[in-house]
């Protein structure tokens, strides 16, 4: 069983993107804020790969559904 912490920057890190924290304000600021017609994961800039990881956990209120939904939080408010 994975017992690793499900956090920001270890999403970021399962999503194949550099995790630090300047990484992710960086991903925020030219992503945010995102359009509200749609769910995270139909957002353009995801790969395949990357939206069906985010629609799995958010959907399958899995270990990564909190880390998902902060990341949704973030591109939303800016």
């Amino acid at each position: 069983m994975d017992e690793s912490p499900k956090n920001l920057n270890t999403l970021f890190q399962q999503l194949g993107l550099p995790e630090s924290a300047g990484d992710i304000d960086a991903f925020v600021r030219s992503h945010a804020p995102l359009r509200q017609d749609g769910p995270l994961w139909e957002q353009h800039f995801w790969t395949p790969a990357q939206a069906a990881f985010l629609q799995e956990s958010w959907e399958q209120d899995a270990d990564w559904a909190e880390a998902v939904e902060e990341l949704n939080a973030l591109l939303h408010k800016r």
